[in-house]
């Protein structure tokens, strides 16, 4: 969301919460079908400005070596060099510059996703933040949906693979998808 967040009254802290948060992406395999994943260990802050939403902010970062495909020996491989080189980039970020109101409910949220060691522009069309809500342990929540989708190869992902039919083993689109809740302080 914005660089500057408002110090007014109208601003409120939320952290993430790792246990109810889901980064999960899709990404084409042997050009036939969609590969899914998911990464936990999310954490990071929402500076929201409750009168002008425009003016919020995120800085979010996500634990590489969570990453789950269903397969422990493909998740081994993505996490070694030939993919996220996790010892060298245990973490992918994400630092918001610019908050856009779309529609009611609806925000383009631009900002620096850094992955790999490399970092670029990256816009998420989200949709939130809920109207917040008591847990039964009396924390305030709330929760937003995030999507977007890169090209791997823009953050130097660009290990493959030719097939003998022709074409590529891995894509190079990789979808995003955020299911994320907070947790008010």
């Amino acid at each position: 969301m914005a660089t500057t967040p408002s110090t007014s009254a109208s601003t409120v802290t939320w952290k993430i919460d790792p246990a109810h948060s889901s980064a999960e992406f899709k990404v084409k395999h042997m050009m036939i079908s969609h590969v899914k994943g998911s990464f936990s260990g999310l954490s990071g802050t929402l500076i929201e400005d409750t009168v002008d939403p425009t003016q919020s902010s995120v800085d979010a970062s996500v634990d590489i070596s969570t990453i789950s495909t269903g397969d422990a020996q493909r998740d081994a491989h993505l996490k070694s060099a030939d993919f996220f080189h996790h010892e060298q980039h245990p973490t992918m970020t994400f630092k918001s510059t610019k908050v856009e109101k779309q529609g009611e409910g609806e925000y383009k949220v631009t900002g620096d996703l850094t992955l790999h060691g490399v970092t670029k522009p990256v816009t998420f069309a989200v949709e939130g933040p809920s109207a917040p809500g008591k847990d039964p342990w009396g924390n305030t929540r709330i929760g937003l949906s995030a999507t977007t989708k890169i090209n791997r190869k823009d953050f130097g992902l660009s290990w493959n693979a030719a097939l003998e039919t022709g074409g590529i083993l891995v894509g190079e689109d990789v979808q995003i998808a955020l299911e994320v809740q907070f947790i008010k302080g």
